[in-house]
């Protein structure tokens, strides 16, 4: 209500509907809470870019990470900060990455949690193993996209190495043996490429900058695709095997992809082919690839990902020649960090206006 008082000193009202008098009000921002470390200047410029949210960054209560793009340490904190930490969780509406220190209990302590952005493309099998799509109603974005850069020079860093014989050169210069030889050319080879989604593509397009043959499979090979010679559907991965003097994975993790390769997948192989895995270690029979290594059906491997990790120290494959151990950093990239806030603005805004997400897990078919 407002009160007007007139020239002549009558004094008169106006009362206003309530729903006006409330729609006066702010509405009440949602919350959105930093688990993962993000360098102060990133954390900024999402509350520069989305100022329509409330963003939560507690430095103090997260980690001191061990590398650039660490996003899996868990934080020691006394009971008092992990308490102050829960009431955090319990009042957010969205998470930046997976909170691993409450990884398990994490659906307790968010009963108002709606979506979470994640770091990593290939979370299906995570959050399955959580139950979480179960036991909440959360939704879940992935990574998709951020990481294919550094993942596809890996590829190519690994097909270079086995083509220009850099265990040759490493060998004789520990031994300070000059000798002359011969390398090859990536032009003369043909890439088997698993899973032709985006890492897959931009793997390609590199690729023939060096003027590989590139084949390939994709759940729909109908249709151009850039830089292919030849697409197969998964039910013909033989057509692949069969021409690919270097092998690369990158299909997700499902349960059709489980062990996709294993003794029968590596004997269509070239002699002398080259295993490159970027995906999941689970899809490899890793038995049946050292195998092939043991008896050279596998010149080599080049391997990110592996069955357990870390890696056991009593795993042969630590001392196997021409074997590549990368600690599942390939993805790891310098720009990494400000790709993935790139991302998380854009699905923010997204949220708020009510509009799609980019990067939706599909909690069944686990991509």
């Amino acid at each position: 209500m407002i009160v007007f008082s007139s020239l002549t000193s009558e004094r008169f009202t106006i009362d206003f509907p309530l729903e006006q008098t409330m729609s006066r009000v702010a509405p009440t921002k949602m919350k959105v809470l930093i688990t993962s470390y993000l360098a102060p200047e990133l954390v900024d410029t999402i509350r520069q870019r989305v100022p329509e949210v409330e963003l939560i960054f507690r430095e103090d209560l997260l980690y001191r990470p061990k590398h650039a793009t660490d996003h899996t340490t868990v934080p020691s904190r006394t009971p008092e900060q992990d308490l102050e930490w829960k009431t955090l969780l319990a009042d957010s509406d969205i998470l930046f990455d997976f909170d691993h220190s409450h990884i398990n209990d994490l659906p307790d302590l968010a009963p108002k949690l709606k979506w979470i952005q994640a770091t990593s493309a290939g979370i299906g099998q995570f959050v399955r193993s959580k139950g979480y799509a179960e036991k909440t109603d959360w939704i879940f974005t992935t990574a998709s996209g951020v990481h294919i850069r550094p993942l596809a020079e890996f590829a190519i860093m690994s097909m270079l190495i086995f083509a220009k014989d850099y265990f040759r050169i490493q060998d004789q210069q520990s031994d300070k043996v000059w000798q002359y030889f011969t390398a090859n050319e990536l032009r003369d080879y043909t890439l088997g490429i698993v899973g032709f989604g985006k890492i897959g593509r931009e793997i390609a397009r590199l690729a023939k900058s060096f003027d590989m043959r590139v084949v390939g499979t994709r759940r729909d090979p109908k249709g151009h695709i850039p830089n292919v010679d030849e697409l197969y559907p998964p039910s013909d991965i033989a057509s692949v095997l069969r021409q690919s003097n270097f092998l690369c994975l990158t299909a997700p993790h499902t349960d059709e992809t489980t062990n996709m390769i294993g003794e029968k997948e590596l004997a269509q192989l070239p002699d002398g082919a080259v295993l490159i895995n970027i995906s999941r270690g689970a899809i490899v029979d890793e038995s049946a690839m050292i195998q092939a290594l043991r008896s050279g059906k596998l010149r080599g491997a080049s391997l990110d990902v592996f069955v357990n990790e870390p890696l056991p120290t009593n795993s042969p494959l630590w001392t196997m020649p021409r074997v590549i151990i990368s600690p599942h950093s390939a993805s790891n990239g310098v720009n990494e960090n400000r790709r993935l806030v790139d991302l998380f603005c854009e699905n923010l805004k997204r949220f708020t206006r009510g509009e799609p997400l980019l990067n939706v897990l599909d909690t069944r078919k686990l991509y």
